[in-house]
Protein backbone atom coordinates (compact mmCIF):
# COMPACT_ATOMS: atom_id res chain seq x y z
CA UNK A 1 0.00 0.00 0.00
CA UNK A 2 1.51 3.19 -1.16
CA UNK A 3 1.81 6.02 2.24
CA UNK A 4 2.41 8.84 0.16
CA UNK A 5 -1.27 9.41 -0.67
CA UNK A 6 -2.01 9.32 3.17
CA UNK A 7 1.02 11.58 3.95
CA UNK A 8 -0.88 14.26 1.82
CA UNK A 9 -3.67 13.10 3.58
CA UNK A 10 -2.56 14.96 7.31
CA UNK A 11 -0.40 17.36 5.09
CA UNK A 12 2.62 16.61 5.81
CA UNK A 13 3.77 18.71 2.96
CA UNK A 14 2.06 21.89 4.03
CA UNK A 15 3.83 22.44 7.51
CA UNK A 16 2.16 25.73 7.74
CA UNK A 17 -1.14 24.45 8.84
CA UNK A 18 0.24 22.41 11.05
CA UNK A 19 2.10 25.55 12.52
CA UNK A 20 -1.25 27.36 13.20
CA UNK A 21 -2.34 24.81 15.13
CA UNK A 22 0.32 24.70 17.74
CA UNK A 23 0.65 28.35 18.36
CA UNK A 24 -2.04 28.61 20.33
CA UNK A 25 -1.18 25.02 22.13
CA UNK A 26 2.62 26.45 22.95
CA UNK A 27 1.61 30.00 23.78
CA UNK A 28 -0.86 28.20 26.25
CA UNK A 29 1.77 26.32 27.84
CA UNK A 30 4.07 29.03 27.84
CA UNK A 31 1.26 31.95 29.97
CA UNK A 32 0.55 29.21 32.12
CA UNK A 33 4.08 28.17 33.02
CA UNK A 34 4.71 32.32 33.44
CA UNK A 35 1.95 32.62 35.66
CA UNK A 36 2.54 29.43 37.83
CA UNK A 37 6.34 29.37 37.61
CA UNK A 38 6.77 26.17 36.23
CA UNK A 39 9.79 24.39 36.46
CA UNK A 40 11.77 25.00 33.24
CA UNK A 41 11.90 20.76 32.97
CA UNK A 42 8.27 20.05 33.09
CA UNK A 43 7.44 23.18 30.08
CA UNK A 44 9.84 21.99 27.79
CA UNK A 45 8.39 18.06 28.05
CA UNK A 46 4.97 19.79 27.73
CA UNK A 47 6.00 21.81 24.94
CA UNK A 48 7.28 18.88 23.01
CA UNK A 49 4.04 16.85 23.74
CA UNK A 50 2.69 20.05 21.72
CA UNK A 51 3.99 19.60 18.93
CA UNK A 52 2.86 15.91 18.96
CA UNK A 53 -0.81 16.61 19.79
CA UNK A 54 -1.12 19.71 17.18
CA UNK A 55 0.45 17.00 14.56
CA UNK A 56 -1.90 14.24 15.09
CA UNK A 57 -4.78 17.36 15.64
CA UNK A 58 -4.19 18.54 13.12
CA UNK A 59 -3.63 15.48 10.41
CA UNK A 60 -7.42 14.32 11.29
CA UNK A 61 -8.33 17.79 11.16
CA UNK A 62 -6.99 17.54 7.32
CA UNK A 63 -8.35 13.79 6.80
CA UNK A 64 -12.05 14.44 8.17
CA UNK A 65 -12.15 17.71 5.99
CA UNK A 66 -11.32 15.74 2.61
CA UNK A 67 -13.48 12.91 3.18
CA UNK A 68 -16.58 15.39 3.59
CA UNK A 69 -15.46 17.84 1.00
CA UNK A 70 -13.68 15.19 -1.96
CA UNK A 71 -16.79 16.25 -4.94
CA UNK A 72 -16.02 19.92 -4.22
CA UNK A 73 -12.12 19.28 -3.92
CA UNK A 74 -12.06 17.19 -7.32
CA UNK A 75 -13.95 20.72 -8.83
CA UNK A 76 -11.33 23.10 -7.44
CA UNK A 77 -8.26 24.06 -9.57
CA UNK A 78 -6.16 24.61 -6.25
CA UNK A 79 -7.50 20.69 -4.44
CA UNK A 80 -7.91 18.51 -7.05
CA UNK A 81 -5.13 16.44 -7.02
CA UNK A 82 -5.81 15.62 -3.22
CA UNK A 83 -5.99 11.88 -2.07
CA UNK A 84 -9.71 11.70 -2.04
CA UNK A 85 -10.61 13.99 -4.79
CA UNK A 86 -8.03 12.60 -7.64
CA UNK A 87 -9.47 8.80 -6.37
CA UNK A 88 -6.03 8.03 -4.77
CA UNK A 89 -7.43 7.13 -1.44
CA UNK A 90 -11.33 5.22 -1.32
CA UNK A 91 -13.60 6.95 1.44
CA UNK A 92 -13.09 3.71 2.89
CA UNK A 93 -9.39 3.95 3.81
CA UNK A 94 -9.54 7.02 4.59
CA UNK A 95 -12.30 6.55 7.24
CA UNK A 96 -10.21 3.35 8.74
CA UNK A 97 -7.02 5.94 8.60
CA UNK A 98 -8.87 9.22 10.10
CA UNK A 99 -10.21 6.18 13.02
CA UNK A 100 -6.54 4.95 13.45
CA UNK A 101 -5.72 8.35 14.00
CA UNK A 102 -8.27 9.53 16.54
CA UNK A 103 -7.19 6.30 18.58
CA UNK A 104 -3.57 7.53 19.14
CA UNK A 105 -5.13 10.99 19.36
CA UNK A 106 -6.89 9.35 22.15
CA UNK A 107 -3.68 7.26 23.40
CA UNK A 108 -1.80 10.47 23.10
CA UNK A 109 -4.06 12.55 25.02
CA UNK A 110 -4.44 9.88 27.99
CA UNK A 111 -0.67 10.49 28.61
CA UNK A 112 -1.59 13.16 30.48
CA UNK A 113 -2.33 13.60 34.25
CA UNK A 114 -5.09 16.09 34.05
CA UNK A 115 -8.51 14.02 32.83
CA UNK A 116 -10.00 17.85 31.33
CA UNK A 117 -7.01 18.00 28.99
CA UNK A 118 -8.03 14.66 27.63
CA UNK A 119 -11.47 16.02 27.15
CA UNK A 120 -10.92 18.84 25.77
CA UNK A 121 -8.56 17.08 23.33
CA UNK A 122 -11.00 14.82 22.23
CA UNK A 123 -14.23 17.12 22.13
CA UNK A 124 -12.29 19.74 19.95
CA UNK A 125 -10.43 16.87 17.64
CA UNK A 126 -13.39 14.51 16.84
CA UNK A 127 -17.27 16.47 16.52
CA UNK A 128 -15.66 20.08 16.66
CA UNK A 129 -13.25 19.54 13.65
CA UNK A 130 -15.84 17.07 11.90
CA UNK A 131 -18.12 19.24 11.80
CA UNK A 132 -16.44 22.33 10.44
CA UNK A 133 -16.69 20.85 6.69
CA UNK A 134 -20.38 20.48 6.83
CA UNK A 135 -20.80 24.46 7.97
CA UNK A 136 -19.35 25.45 4.53
CA UNK A 137 -22.74 24.14 3.48
CA UNK A 138 -24.90 26.45 4.88
CA UNK A 139 -23.16 29.32 6.48
CA UNK A 140 -20.43 32.49 5.43
CA UNK A 141 -18.70 31.42 8.84
CA UNK A 142 -17.04 28.45 8.83
CA UNK A 143 -13.82 30.10 9.24
CA UNK A 144 -15.57 31.36 12.56
CA UNK A 145 -16.17 27.17 13.68
CA UNK A 146 -12.36 26.93 12.72
CA UNK A 147 -11.16 29.51 14.70
CA UNK A 148 -13.36 28.05 18.00
CA UNK A 149 -12.07 24.43 16.99
CA UNK A 150 -8.40 25.21 17.41
CA UNK A 151 -7.88 27.95 19.87
CA UNK A 152 -10.17 26.41 22.29
CA UNK A 153 -6.69 24.69 22.23
CA UNK A 154 -5.02 27.31 24.45
CA UNK A 155 -6.87 26.26 27.12
CA UNK A 156 -6.43 22.52 26.72
CA UNK A 157 -2.64 23.96 26.99
CA UNK A 158 -3.56 26.31 29.79
CA UNK A 159 -5.15 23.03 31.88
CA UNK A 160 -2.29 20.92 31.57
CA UNK A 161 -0.45 23.33 34.13
CA UNK A 162 -3.71 24.47 36.51
CA UNK A 163 -6.80 22.91 35.56
CA UNK A 164 -8.23 24.85 37.62
CA UNK A 165 -11.91 24.72 36.53
CA UNK A 166 -15.04 26.24 36.18
CA UNK A 167 -12.47 28.90 38.02
CA UNK A 168 -10.52 28.66 35.85
CA UNK A 169 -8.19 32.47 34.89
CA UNK A 170 -9.49 35.12 32.96
CA UNK A 171 -6.48 35.38 30.62
CA UNK A 172 -8.00 31.99 29.09
CA UNK A 173 -10.86 33.36 27.81
CA UNK A 174 -9.08 36.86 26.48
CA UNK A 175 -6.51 34.77 24.49
CA UNK A 176 -9.01 32.22 22.97
CA UNK A 177 -11.11 35.73 22.00
CA UNK A 178 -8.06 36.56 20.67
CA UNK A 179 -6.60 33.78 18.88
CA UNK A 180 -10.20 33.51 17.05
CA UNK A 181 -9.76 36.91 16.02
CA UNK A 182 -6.28 35.82 14.47
CA UNK A 183 -8.07 32.62 13.21
CA UNK A 184 -10.46 34.68 11.27
CA UNK A 185 -7.86 36.60 9.74
CA UNK A 186 -5.81 34.42 8.33
CA UNK A 187 -8.35 31.59 6.80
CA UNK A 188 -10.21 34.47 5.43
CA UNK A 189 -7.15 35.51 3.55
CA UNK A 190 -6.40 31.94 2.59
CA UNK A 191 -9.85 31.27 1.53
CA UNK A 192 -9.78 34.44 -0.82
CA UNK A 193 -7.19 31.77 -3.33
CA UNK A 194 -10.31 30.06 -4.19
CA UNK A 195 -13.20 32.47 -4.27
CA UNK A 196 -13.83 31.92 -8.12
CA UNK A 197 -14.18 27.98 -7.76
CA UNK A 198 -16.08 28.46 -4.13
CA UNK A 199 -19.14 30.44 -6.00
CA UNK A 200 -19.37 27.29 -8.64
CA UNK A 201 -19.39 24.45 -6.48
CA UNK A 202 -21.60 26.07 -3.94
CA UNK A 203 -19.16 26.17 -0.80
CA UNK A 204 -19.46 29.25 1.37
CA UNK A 205 -16.99 31.40 3.74
CA UNK A 206 -16.36 34.24 5.01
CA UNK A 207 -13.60 35.28 2.03
CA UNK A 208 -16.88 35.83 0.19
CA UNK A 209 -18.93 37.06 2.74
CA UNK A 210 -16.69 40.22 2.90
CA UNK A 211 -16.30 40.25 -0.95
CA UNK A 212 -14.58 43.55 -1.71
CA UNK A 213 -13.82 44.50 2.08
CA UNK A 214 -11.89 41.63 2.84
CA UNK A 215 -9.12 43.53 3.20
CA UNK A 216 -11.03 45.89 5.49
CA UNK A 217 -11.93 42.90 7.68
CA UNK A 218 -8.87 41.55 8.03
CA UNK A 219 -7.49 44.99 9.30
CA UNK A 220 -10.12 44.71 12.04
CA UNK A 221 -9.71 41.61 12.96
CA UNK A 222 -5.86 41.94 13.62
CA UNK A 223 -7.01 44.95 15.82
CA UNK A 224 -9.15 42.58 17.87
CA UNK A 225 -6.26 40.49 18.31
CA UNK A 226 -3.66 42.84 19.03
CA UNK A 227 -5.76 44.35 21.43
CA UNK A 228 -6.71 40.83 23.13
CA UNK A 229 -2.26 40.22 23.50
CA UNK A 230 -2.56 43.15 25.08
CA UNK A 231 -5.12 42.41 27.37
CA UNK A 232 -3.81 39.04 28.40
CA UNK A 233 -0.86 40.29 29.12
CA UNK A 234 -2.33 43.04 31.60
CA UNK A 235 -4.58 40.36 33.43
CA UNK A 236 -1.89 37.70 33.21
CA UNK A 237 0.80 40.38 34.90
CA UNK A 238 3.48 40.03 31.99
CA UNK A 239 6.75 42.50 31.61
CA UNK A 240 8.49 44.10 28.96
CA UNK A 241 9.55 41.38 27.16
CA UNK A 242 5.84 40.54 26.36
CA UNK A 243 5.08 44.04 25.73
CA UNK A 244 7.49 44.50 22.82
CA UNK A 245 7.87 41.12 21.01
CA UNK A 246 4.61 40.02 21.84
CA UNK A 247 2.36 42.61 21.47
CA UNK A 248 4.24 45.48 19.71
CA UNK A 249 6.13 43.17 17.68
CA UNK A 250 3.20 41.21 16.57
CA UNK A 251 1.33 44.57 15.92
CA UNK A 252 4.49 45.43 13.78
CA UNK A 253 4.21 42.35 11.66
CA UNK A 254 0.55 42.06 11.07
CA UNK A 255 0.48 45.75 9.99
CA UNK A 256 3.52 44.61 7.50
CA UNK A 257 1.12 41.68 6.07
CA UNK A 258 -1.56 44.14 5.29
CA UNK A 259 0.76 46.28 3.57
CA UNK A 260 1.78 43.88 0.93
CA UNK A 261 -1.43 41.74 0.95
CA UNK A 262 -3.52 41.66 -2.46
CA UNK A 263 -6.68 39.41 -1.87
CA UNK A 264 -6.95 38.97 -5.69
CA UNK A 265 -3.43 36.94 -6.07
CA UNK A 266 -2.90 33.80 -4.88
CA UNK A 267 0.40 33.85 -4.40
CA UNK A 268 -0.11 37.20 -2.13
CA UNK A 269 -2.65 34.65 0.34
CA UNK A 270 -0.48 31.74 0.34
CA UNK A 271 2.35 34.12 1.45
CA UNK A 272 -0.26 35.80 4.13
CA UNK A 273 -1.02 32.28 5.96
CA UNK A 274 2.93 31.64 5.81
CA UNK A 275 3.73 34.72 7.44
CA UNK A 276 1.48 33.76 10.11
CA UNK A 277 2.72 30.43 10.18
CA UNK A 278 6.05 31.21 10.25
CA UNK A 279 7.15 35.06 11.61
CA UNK A 280 4.22 35.76 13.77
CA UNK A 281 3.45 32.62 15.74
CA UNK A 282 7.00 32.44 16.73
CA UNK A 283 7.63 36.23 17.53
CA UNK A 284 4.76 35.98 19.92
CA UNK A 285 5.97 32.49 21.40
CA UNK A 286 9.39 34.02 22.04
CA UNK A 287 8.43 36.96 24.13
CA UNK A 288 6.08 35.00 26.07
CA UNK A 289 9.21 32.41 26.73
CA UNK A 290 11.65 35.65 27.39
CA UNK A 291 9.21 36.88 30.18
CA UNK A 292 8.91 33.16 31.50
CA UNK A 293 13.11 33.41 31.63
CA UNK A 294 13.34 36.81 32.95
CA UNK A 295 10.99 35.72 36.34
CA UNK A 296 11.61 31.77 36.49
CA UNK A 297 15.21 31.46 35.20
CA UNK A 298 16.61 35.10 36.59
CA UNK A 299 20.21 34.13 38.82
Amino acid sequence: MPIQPYLELIRIHKPAGGALFLWPMVWGVAMAAYANKTPIDVVLVLLAKAVVGAFIIRGAACTVNDIFDRDFDAAVERTRNRPLASGRVSVLSATIFLLVQYIAGGLFFATYQSSLVFWVSMVEMIPLMAIYPLIKRVSYWPQAWLAISVNVLFAQSWFQIDDTFPQYPRVINIMIAGTCCWTMMYDTVYGCQDRKDDIQVGIWSTSLFFGKYVWEAAATFNVGFVVALFWAGVTNNHGLPYYVLSVAGAAVQLMYQLSILDVDSTESCWENFKNNAFYLGPLIFSGIMLDYARVNLSV
